[in-house]
């Protein structure tokens, strides 16, 4: 039976429960549903972000400079850290339940039998959402991977692929080219088509070549010089100088950034309203979670690193802080990541590492992830249960002034902000 009218709770529930497979790389039925729909597309352009890491700091990037113009956005993005409306922003405000709870109605209402996945329910839904809001530009990131990613029955003006790194390797594949192959699914022909790391894999040059786009990327159409204190960026028709360092200053970061001034300056370069603009937007536009500070007795860094490339640029970040004397790792990880990895960039950093048990079926028990550092030769291990005991742990174990780092999934990092009080 359908859900009717319940809470967006229950609605979530109902998805989670209706195709309980919690990964489907199928594009038939959200395209058959979509269709019935008939979502009309923006007035103005749409952006897909693909990539490995670097995905929500390049929309949130991409949504305050189209907004700073004046610009309507509807942003779709995931996972989410505290609440599922942060998936859906309409000019910049999460989506209220109402809104959503009538997107899922009418998605229901056209459904008939065809299954969908939680995450296509929540693509759909953004798209009605975003239609109804008369939103005149969407930026959407894509979920895992790209060519079978329900953001792809959506055709792109703009595809950015950030990084190809390893993750996902159960439906993605094994290698970063078969990755690549992957997310390089997301161009089209007649789009604009963008590459935000160096060097760019053989398989998104051949799919651009293939659907006989010209690819920019580092190098082939812009470019940044990371000099210090300030840094450069030049692209076809623009050059900024004088551009500020975000926190935590990695040559990560300034891909993402020169990445999203590239895909702007093709469609409107006006929207890059010189340095100091550039340089405001910068300072602000950063989602939560990603190195995110907190100094109270002790100094929290909050980060999502949940993969290979993502914890070796954590570790680039940490290393633009004062040494800390002390510093504790709160970690919790589902269970296709790799703790070797974590090992391997935080080990020489970390005084101690407090493990615990992300809430979701695919997580690794925290005892385990224990268990196995020891096996890896760490000595100073706690393993605590929930991500709240973890916390608690942490904050009881740590020094004064001490520094915990937490990170390893979202569903680690969501509940330590809200824990924090900060959302």
């Amino acid at each position: 039976m359908p859900p009717g009218r319940r809470s967006l709770q229950e609605w979530l529930h109902w998805q989670e429960s209706l195709h309980p497979r919690w990964m489907d790389l199928d594009l038939g039925r959200v395209r058959e549903v979509h269709g019935r729909l008939a979502v009309p597309r923006p007035a103005g352009p749409v952006f897909t972000v693909a990539g490995t890491n670097g995905k929500g700091s390049t929309v949130a990037l991409l949504e305050a400079f189209l907004r700073s113009a004046g610009r309507r956005t509807g942003v779709y993005t995931s996972p989410h850290l505290i609440t599922y409306n942060e998936r859906i922003r309409v000019d910049g405000a999460d989506v209220a339940d109402d809104s959503l709870l009538a997107a899922f109605g009418r998605i229901e209402a056209v459904r008939d039998e065809v299954p969908l996945t939680f995450f296509e329910f929540g693509t759909l839904a953004a798209l009605l959402v975003f239609a109804d809001a008369a939103c005149d530009c969407w930026v959407l990131e894509v979920g895992m991977g790209g060519r079978l990613d329900a953001v792809n029955i959506v055709e792109p003006d703009y595809a950015l692929i950030t990084t190809v790194g390893l993750d996902h390797q159960e439906f993605l594949g094994d290698t970063v080219e078969e990755i690549a192959a992957e997310k390089a699914g997301i161009l089209r022909r007649g789009c604009v088509a963008l590459y935000g790391d160096e060097p760019v894999p053989a398989a998104v040059r051949e799919a651009a070549l293939r659907l006989g786009l010209r690819l920019r990327s580092p190098g082939a159409g812009f470019s940044l010089a990371a000099t210090r204190p300030l840094w450069s960026w030049r692209g076809e028709r623009q050059l900024l100088e004088g551009l500020q360092y975000p926190p935590g200053g990695t040559i990560a970061q300034l891909r993402n950034i020169s990445l999203v001034l590239a895909a702007l300056e093709q469609h409107d370069a006006r929207l890059i309203a010189g340095a100091a603009a550039v340089n405001a937007i910068i300072a602000t536009a950063r989602p939560p979670g990603r190195f995110q500070l907190l100094r109270r007795e002790h100094e929290w860094v909050l980060d999502v690193a949940h993969n290979p490339q993502a914890v070796a640029t954590l570790r680039e970040q940490l290393a633009t802080l004062p040494q800390a004397a002390h510093t504790t790792v709160v970690i919790g990880l589902l269970g296709d990541k790799s703790l070797e990895a974590f090992v391997a960039s935080l080990g020489d950093l970390a005084s101690r590492w407090v493990t615990c048990s992300v809430d979701d079926p695919r997580a690794r028990d925290g005892a385990s992830i224990a268990a196995r550092l020891r096996d890896l030769a760490v000595v100073d291990v706690v393993a605590a249960g929930t991500v709240i005991d973890a916390l608690e742990q942490a904050r009881a174990l740590a020094p004064a002034g001490g520094r915990i780092v937490v990170c390893g999934s979202f569903r680690v990092v969501g509940p330590a902000l809200r824990w924090l009080g900060i959302y």
